[in-house]
Parts: structure tokens; sequence; C-alpha cells
């Protein structure tokens, strides 16, 4: 009776999953690796090992970086108080600007909102030239001068969506459309991670409140969800519900884990579901975790004078600690880590202002941002690690007056800067025009931005792709070109 109720209840291909079930089976599955040729069985077989291997195996050539810290300044920093030094712009503050500029430009605000949309505005700060390149930098950034000489500044950045959450979703994952994947998720997927202990892909998060979008920022989308960013908080318990619960040892830990495995092991089997193999290694690697985070976020072992350098204590949480965290991430195999740190958003409602918030943030960061770079250099660690700076957009050259006076998102041109992982040293590429607009020279594209980080990283963007719903994805889409003058 149970048995034609059984094939009642089954489909054809049902059944015959379910015959493939049993001792012999998950034997030969455990010793083989869950290795049967195909993408999904070389993925379960990573998972369940609980290494971060990629799916992809290799590099497609060889790779000028082994690790990104990308360091992303959520709420767009304002280029021209910070980089963009524009003497005419100066001296046309207070004049409208040329109509040819505003043409078919679209802003977040100021369209319907605001009657001095097109009325421009000059920079109060005072900027100095500084490097080998003689890259004009604002009294905001005093500590940039000590890293002049390994960074290279571009000045052209363009993207495409002028909103905060859609454009940190675009800067991160190489679309507005939420699912799509993330810089690290495609990067660990792509080559791995050298840490055992650790996540491929971490992410911290400091300033008063986290980026907009949240964690579709450094989501997996539709790769496996064993690439996702896994982020990381401040204190003994970098995450939730890590430490075992009173009462129960190790011992019965590892058992029930064990136990769970083998269940989980046989469903994945049975079915091939690639999820299960995650679920397996999400498992392996919050086991393995209990003691690596607490080990990584314990700052004892840094000395007075490393923390000095950064401007940080050992227990308060900070930016400037979430740099030293970082530099710890890389050295111990992880292979992307992204900081992200508010508010630079620059409308002039309070809490928003150029003459006093803008400052204010830009202090936050300024004495951490040149820490990282001198002490990965210190440490022999800079060569292998690119560090990323920048936001989703930059501001316009027209003022914003609410309360206060600020800047409205601008998609055309903003900065950027990279040290190390096979970036030139003391390099400034890109120029915009005499108001600080539109670039003249060497536009990058986020699209390009992403071709280039890949490129160090020794990945063929056109190569690393991932078929899903019918069609191969890609980070960079269809578009994307390496920004060849900024390489070493």
């Amino acid at each position: 009776m149970e048995s034609e109720l059984f094939q009642l209840r089954s489909t054809r291909r049902q059944f015959y999953s379910r015959c493939g079930m049993g001792l012999g089976a998950l034997a030969l599955a455990r010793l083989m690796g869950l290795e049967a040729g195909a993408a999904t069985a070389a993925a379960s077989a990573q998972a369940v090992a609980g290494s971060q291997k990629a799916p992809q195996g290799r590099c497609h050539y060889p790779a000028r970086a082994k690790n990104v810290i990308y360091l992303f300044m959520a709420g767009g920093p304002s280029q021209l108080e910070l980089f963009d030094y524009k003497p005419k712009l100066n001296s046309l503050s207070g004049q409208p600007i040329p109509d040819s500029f505003l043409e078919g430009k679209r802003f977040a605000f100021m369209d319907t909102s605001f009657k001095n949309r097109s009325t421009l505005l000059g920079s109060k700060r005072r900027f100095r030239q500084v490097g080998p390149s003689g890259m004009w930098i604002s009294d905001l950034f005093p500590r940039l001068d000590d890293i002049a000489s390994e960074v290279t500044f571009v000045r052209s950045c363009a993207t495409d969506l002028f909103n905060h959450a859609p454009a940190k979703l675009f800067m991160n994952t190489g679309s507005g459309q939420f699912g799509r994947p993330s810089m690290g998720a495609w990067v660990t997927y792509g080559i791995g991670s050298d840490s055992a202990d650790l996540p491929g892909f971490v992410v911290l998060q400091s300033g008063g409140r986290g980026p907009r979008g949240g964690p579709v920022n450094w989501s997996s989308g539709f790769l496996p969800t064993s690439f996702q960013g896994v982020p990381l908080r401040s204190g003994p318990e970098p995450i939730l519900d890590l430490k075992s619960p009173a009462g129960v040892t190790a011992e019965r830990q590892r058992r029930a884990i064990d136990a769970v495995r083998e269940i989980n092991l046989a469903r994945l089997v049975e079915t091939g579901d690639p999820e299960i193999a995650t679920r397996i290694a999400s498992y392996e690697m919050a086991y393995r975790m209990q003691s690596s985070a607490p080990e990584l976020t314990d700052l004892s072992r840094e000395t007075d004078a490393t923390l000095r350098l950064y401007g940080c204590d050992r227990e308060k949480p900070s930016y400037a600690r979430n740099c030293l965290l970082a530099r710890r991430l890389v050295e111990r195999g992880v292979r992307f880590v992204q900081l992200y740190h508010a508010d630079w958003d620059s409308h002039g409602a309070p809490g928003q202002t150029i003459e006093e918030d803008l400052p204010k943030v830009a202090h936050e960061v300024d004495q951490a941002n040149a820490a990282l770079v001198l002490d990965l250099k210190s440490r022999g660690l800079l060569q292998d690690t690119l560090v990323v700076w920048g936001g989703e957009f930059g501001r316009t050259p027209m003022g914003e007056l609410r309360e206060k006076t600020g800047r409205n998102h601008h998609i055309d041109a903003f900065t950027m800067w990279f040290a190390g992982g096979g970036v030139q040293s003391g390099l400034v590429l890109g120029e915009t025009d005499e108001l600080g607009f539109n670039p003249v020279m060497d536009r990058a594209h986020v699209h390009d931005i992403h071709a280039t980080l890949l490129h160090l990283l020794g990945l063929d963007h056109r190569r690393l792709t991932f078929r899903f719903q019918g069609r191969d994805f890609r980070l960079t889409d269809v578009h994307g070109e390496i920004l060849h003058k900024m390489l070493a």
C-alpha cells in the first residue's frame, strides 16, 4: 500500500532521483567530494569541504593584486570641496550656469524644488598641490600628503543613476536592478579566498547609519549565497548568535553539526540543490568563526604605535578601527573587504551642510585613510592589496540652498582614488571642464572601473560569467573597458 501511494504521489523524475539514494551513493559522493563534473557539483564539493575555492578555480591571467579593500564613502563626497580645484568656478560663483550644460540633464531634486538650481557655487576650501603629480587636494584632507606618492587619483569618474540607493547598487553590482551579485561576490566566485576560517568577503560599517539599500550592496544575487558579503559587528561578538548556548560543550556542538551535515548531504545528493551545499558550508564556517572572529577583532596585540597611526583605540567602534581590521583581514587571507562610512550627503539640510558637516565627516576618515596605505606598505602588503576610495557619485557645480548651502547629486564627474595592487603611484588620471561639470579627458565609467578592478585581480571581465535565466551575466554587463593608463 505504501509503495502504491509513493508511486501515485511521485513523478517519474522524483522516483528516479530517489532511486539514487542509499549508503552506496552517499559513500561514493563523499569519496568523490561530490564532484560530478558539473558546476553545481563542484560548488557542492567546495562547500562540503569547507573551503572557499572558487568554482571558476583560477585567474584568467597573472594577477597584480590578491586582495581588495574598498573604502566606500556613502552619500556622495563633494569632489569640488576635496579634489577638483576650479578657480573659474570660484570666479563665476553666484552666476547662472550656461543652459548648454543643463540640456538633457536630470538631477535628484533641483528640477522641481529649488529656484536656484542653475546658480554656480564656488568652493571656499583652500587647495594645495601634493605628490609627484601635483594633484590638487583641499585642506579637508591634510593627511593625504603622506600617501600622495602612492595614490592614483581619477578625476573623471561617471555613473548612470542619481539617487542614493540605486546609485550605490549600480556602483556595487554594475546594475540598478535588485538581484545582481556585488563586486565582492563576483571576485570570490571567480578566484575564491585564501582564508579557511573567515569569509572570503567581509563588510564593515561606520558612521551615523548604514548605506541606503543595505545588504543588497553586498549580496551574492543569483550566485550561490556562500559568496555574499558577511557584515562584522564591532565588540566581542562580531556576528550575532555565534557563541554556543550556555551548557553546550564543544564536543556536543560538533556532534550536532556533524549530524545535521549528514542529513544535508543526503538531501544534497538526492536533489543537487546548490543552496544545500551553501547551508553545509555556512554551518562549518560558523563553527570555525567561533574562534577566528573574536581573535580578529581582539586588538590587544596591536602596538600603541599602530593605534596612534590609525587614530583609534582597541575597543571603541570607528572608521579608523575598521581600517585597522581591514588590514588584519587581508593578512588572514580574506579576498574582499568593504568598508562603508556615512554620511557624505551635502544638500544643505541639517546634518548635510558643506560648511559644517562635510569637514566633520572628512576628519573622521582622513587619518585612517593614510594610515591604512602606510601600514599596508610597511608590512609588504600594499603591492598585493588594491585599495579603492570613493562614493556612489559626486556633487554639482551648482549650489543647492536649503537651510544652508549644499550641492545636489552629480553623476557626470566625480573623483575616486586607488592605491597598491598594480596601479601607478602618484598619478592623476582624467580631467574635467573649467566648471567641474563634465569629463574632458579619460572618462572612467563605473563599468570601466569594474573591468579594471577585475583585470588587476587576474580576471577578464568578459569571461567572468554566470548563466542565469537563460543568459550569461557578468559584472560589467555588455560594457567596460580597462583603464590601462592607471596600471603600473
